[in-house]
């Protein structure tokens, strides 16, 4: 989704590029179908790493990855979001010297609780070049003492992936499902691992669907998570993960969109369509303060309470924040060939 954009626009200025596929998402609907969408060429080499611990997922992706960074040599070794894949490239490079540029740069939800965060702090750190999405994220680096020549403001790449998709998506059919519907995706470990919690939620929305829709495709996590608790999700349309371009259109139909993602939160902003985040924090804050997003935490009349807020017509409305136009993974490559 954030690799696209910049591999594009990297290739029209006749700059060499290798891309490495970790391997770590390996479910095809959540991989395989994303290269094919978004017009990603076959990878150059692909680690294969599949999933396991943290530790061990994040290991592995470095042992696997050093050799290729040691064939390639590369000037610099461009790394994506928060993910441990994100997190291993640069531990690599930094051992090898090489220049690492981190897309997505200056997210924080200040929760260490959270992997991600981890992931985001030590790979800034570690980071030659930051491309920021937003203000916030300048502020946080510039806060930490990150050099300012080093942090470039590009806007957000999720965003160019949604506006080159977004005629596809509005002309791709959703026959079958519900004319009105509340789009769900659920995958955090505090959402999904904690059996009171995620009954919790899932009684919200049953009782939501009482007067809409409930569109759940689910993470394979999230499924086998309810089949181990034994719990009910009665009423809910769950269904296997979707590609991205008939998940956008989900999107720009539903009434509401009730989800833990962080790149859901900016899509919703973009799209004006009410978002509610079943997390206590975001590190995208800027679409609670410009955007259609709330923050309904883990407090299940909360959750509810705004569901009935949206269907009463009463939804958050928002902005577009600067600098999200589809032109982020242009700035990055004129930036990156001006270094």
């Amino acid at each position: 989704m954030k690799a696209a954009p910049v591999l594009r626009a990297i290739e029209r200025r006749g700059v060499r590029q290798t891309l490495v596929h970790t391997g770590q998402h390996y479910d095809r609907n959540m991989s395989d179908v994303f290269f094919t969408q978004l017009e990603i060429p076959e990878p150059d080499a692909n680690l294969g790493v599949g999933s396991s611990s943290h530790a061990q997922q994040t290991s592995e992706i470095m042992r696997r990855f050093e050799p290729v960074a040691l064939e390639y040599k590369p000037d610099m070794v461009l790394v994506y979001g928060d993910v441990n894949s994100t997190i291993a490239a640069a531990l690599v490079c930094s051992k090898l010297l090489i220049s690492v540029g981190h897309v997505e740069a200056g997210l924080r939800s200040f929760d260490r609780t959270m992997p991600e965060e981890i992931n985001r702090i030590v790979t800034d750190r570690l980071s030659d070049q930051l491309f920021t999405p937003s203000e916030d994220g300048d502020a946080h680096l510039l806060h930490e003492g990150i050099a300012k020549e080093k942090i470039h403001r590009v806007g957000n790449v999720m965003i160019d992936s949604l506006v080159r998709l977004l005629p596809a998506a509005r002309n791709c059919s959703t026959n079958g499902f519900p004319k009105r519907l509340a789009l769900v995706t659920l995958h955090r470990p505090s959402n999904v691992d904690d059996s009171e919690n995620l009954q919790k939620i899932l009684d919200a929305l049953v009782e939501a669907s009482e007067r809409i829709d409930i569109v759940f495709p689910i993470h394979p996590r999230t499924r086998q998570r309810i089949n181990d608790f034994g719990l009910h999700a009665s009423r809910l349309h769950l269904l296997d993960p979707m590609p991205y371009i008939e998940f956008l259109a989900l999107q720009t139909r539903a009434a509401v969109v009730i989800t833990d993602s962080g790149g859901i939160q900016e899509e919703t902003t973009y799209l004006g369509v009410p978002c509610l985040t079943v997390r206590e924090n975001t590190e995208r804050p800027i679409t609670v303060t410009l955007g259609t997003n709330i923050l309904v935490g883990e407090d299940k009349s909360k959750l509810t309470a705004e569901l009935k807020n949206v269907l009463d017509g009463k939804g958050k409305k928002g902005i577009i924040p600067p600098l999200w136009d589809g032109q982020a993974g242009e700035r990055i490559a004129d930036i990156l060939c001006r270094l």
